[in-house]
């Protein structure tokens, strides 16, 4: 009988603590989903207007910049350089998040207007460019036996390219479908998401400690300020009436075509990274982080893009998340059981590496509001 503290039992005792779920198990939708169901349905039921509106806008911005603030001082580029001679992975995972993902959402243009709406393609568009998560996909990484410490790096990659790299691609990709960009919006993007970012990545040094020690609270300040964004989209869109656009067929023909878009993700990172050569334990790796997209980062980003549409753009990234971590969940464990001897042995080393360097780092609470 193993040891109360030997390593393989110190690991699973540390793994059932990352994948710990908000509501019971057998329960589909987690806590934060909840939350977000919720706040649509206030929203169709109280929607803001007039004076009110304003207000709400005016917090909204306020709360979209503490945002990429906190997500700036939390995020560790340290992290990511301490990646770079894994350089074949994370390009892989960069090249599936900020290529391969917005080359489908371009192909399936040829849906509208027979299958998709354009407002319901843009969000579709939208929800392929933004970047991938971390907390989840080293969550899964973890629980399949893959290389947690790579999941980290690749997470921190994706996450800092995507502040620029998003904006940049919905400015090309979809251009006037969104906010009308201009070089008034373009200003407008900068301020409100780059700027605090940059600030919180200068300040991290100093202030680093704060958050490590305040991450509970500054995690329900994340949840309430993207609440806050989703209530005020959801609240213009209610009142300009776009909601009648969507109907019951409609949104079911939309998570059909987002089960494809992530059964092609899936698919295309399993096979291609054995095609490429990479161990097990990297396939795992490029198969979690190449196939998700981050709601944490594209609700508030979603925002300031598109301004009064933001509402119906963000409805298939709200979508693809729930799903995306049901699929996830039941895959990671497939790949734990199948998982050899040796694979299991070097994970365990490996997590222990990556959990000290996250705790250190507070890379896990970038994504918090993502979980398992």
């Amino acid at each position: 009988m193993p040891s109360p503290h030997s390593p393989h039992r110190l690991h699973r005792l540390r793994l059932r603590k990352i994948a710990l779920p908000a509501l019971p198990s057998w329960l589909p939708l987690d806590g934060f989903i909840l939350g977000l169901i919720g706040t649509v349905a206030l929203a169709v039921l109280l929607p803001v207007s007039g004076r009110a509106a304003t207000v709400t806008d005016g917090a909204t911005t306020v709360a979209v910049g503490f945002l990429f603030f906190l997500y700036g001082a939390r995020l560790s580029t340290r992290e990511a350089l301490d990646g770079v001679r894994h350089w074949r992975l994370h390009l892989t995972v960069l090249v599936c998040t900020f290529v391969i993902f917005p080359a489908l959402g371009l192909a399936a243009r040829g849906l509208v207007p027979y299958v998709l709406t354009h407002p319901l393609y843009t969000g579709l568009l939208f929800l392929c460019l933004v970047p991938s998560t971390v907390q989840s996909s080293i969550a899964f990484t973890s629980i399949a036996r893959g290389n947690v410490a790579a999941a980290i790096c690749a997470g921190s990659f994706s996450s800092l390219l995507g502040v620029v790299v998003t904006p940049v691609l919905v400015a090309l990709l979809l251009g006037g479908s969104g906010g009308g960009f201009s070089a008034d919006s373009m200003i407008k993007i900068g301020l409100q998401l780059l700027a605090p970012f940059l600030a919180g990545q200068l300040l991290r040094r100093w202030i680093g400690g704060f958050i490590s020690r305040h991450r509970a609270v500054l995690r329900l300040v994340d949840r309430g300020s993207v609440l806050l964004v989703v209530y005020a989209a959801f609240s213009e869109g209610m009142v300009r009436g776009i909601w009648h656009q969507v109907t019951p067929a409609r949104l079911a023909i939309l998570l059909g075509v987002e089960a494809v878009l992530l059964t092609v993700m899936l698919t295309l990172t399993s096979y291609g990274s054995r095609k490429l050569g990479f161990v097990r334990a990297d396939r795992i790796t490029i198969v979690f982080a190449g196939s998700k997209k981050s709601l944490a980062a594209g609700l508030p980003m979603a925002s300031v893009l598109f301004g009064a549409q933001a509402s119906l753009a963000v409805l298939p990234l709200m979508l693809f998340h729930q799903m995306q971590l049901m699929v996830c969940a039941v895959l990671a464990r497939r790949f734990a059981a199948r998982a050899p001897e040796a694979a299991v042995t070097g994970a365990e080393s490996g997590s222990e590496a990556a959990q000290a360097r996250t705790d250190s780092a507070d890379d896990v609470d970038k994504t918090a509001l993502t979980r398992v």
